[in-house]
């Protein structure tokens, strides 16, 4: 793990919650709920155990991040020497089935921006088979579909893309006014492929949806921003259909650096 846990945002659902790091990769994801196997797991090991980076394709770590008033959307924003833009990440309330969505947004000048879906199921174990389930009238694909075993998952997107190595690449160059969204919804392979979601009407439901819930703290006493804040994690760790708190999202996480003693309170 090159990020340190502190440098993660979090996005979540109410059924599970990833880690976004400073450099645009959602490196922990367990699908689909908190206490399933991670099919991102890099914040574990290193790339080789599953990612998905939505960045700039110069890299680097962001010039500015923060959530979206008092919500889990979380926007990540970088300056370079092409300009300007925005990745806003969020896991809407959930359907039938969970999705994140990842929209990049051009602020201003140029900036060639790329995606890098490296899906590894079962704690970054198995290699998903992929498949390209579609293309638009340009032959740019728009929706390919990884399955493991039990598991699967559909990646969507306006643009092209080339697989190979068990890794879906994407590129765009984005200018000022551009909303590029990238999709990826997790079902079981035995049912029929989720309905897809409009991905920005997915953006104003789920600031909605935080908003309507912290709305009814009536707290007024000091320090109502980190008070709020963290009403707001507490939610993000609490298990929908029965109400349960986990203790913290991860999973064996040294107490210590290089220690002996890893914990897992995703089962509290």
């Amino acid at each position: 793990m090159s990020t340190r846990i502190e440098d993660y945002g979090v996005v979540g659902d109410l059924h599970t919650v990833g880690l976004v790091g400073r450099d645009g990769s959602l490196d922990w994801l367990c699908l689909p709920d908190l206490d399933s196997p991670a099919c991102f797991a890099a914040l574990l090991g290193d790339e080789r155990h599953g990612f998905w980076r939505v960045a700039p394709a110069s890299g680097g770590v962001c010039t500015r991040r923060r959530y979206r008033g008092d919500s889990l959307v979380l926007e990540t924003e970088w300056e370079t020497p092409d300009g300007h833009v925005r990745v806003t990440d969020l896991m809407p309330p959930r359907g039938e089935d969970p999705h994140v969505v990842r929209i990049v947004e051009g602020l201003r000048g140029r900036v060639t921006v790329e995606s890098l879906l490296v899906p590894r199921l079962d704690y970054g174990s198995i290699v998903p088979w992929i498949s390209e389930a579609g293309t638009t009238l340009g032959g740019r694909t728009t929706s390919i579909r990884f399955v493991a075993g039990p598991d699967a998952l559909r990646f969507s997107a306006p643009v092209s893309a080339d697989v190979a190595g068990g890794a879906v690449r994407s590129r765009v160059e984005v200018t000022p006014g551009d909303r590029i969204p990238f999709v990826l919804a997790h079902y079981r392979s035995h049912l029929p492929e989720p309905a897809r979601l409009d991905p920005h009407d997915a953006l104003v439901d789920t600031l909605d949806f935080w908003s309507d819930w912290i709305g009814q703290t009536d707290y007024d006493g000091r320090w109502q921003q980190p008070v709020r804040r963290s009403l707001l994690t507490l939610k993000a760790l609490t298990f929908a259909p029965t109400g349960a708190i986990a203790a913290a999202a991860t999973t064996s996480l040294p107490e210590q650096p290089g220690g002996p003693r890893n914990w897992d309170y995703r089962y509290c």
